[in-house]
């Protein structure tokens, strides 16, 4: 009988790449939002100086 292939090695790079997919994404979150402030300073500030 054949034993059952061990593919721990594989669970540890889907969890890797889950993790580091997820980290890059939440950057990109938290760059859209600053961007996202500083326009609206600067719609806010362009709205008060009319």
């Amino acid at each position: 009988m054949e034993s059952t292939p061990d593919t721990s090695q594989y669970l540890i790079l889907g969890y890797a790449v889950f993790f580091i997919v997820s980290a890059i994404y939440l950057v990109s979150l938290y760059v859209r939002n600053r961007s996202l402030q500083r326009d609206l300073e600067t719609l806010e500030g362009l709205d008060a100086e009319k």
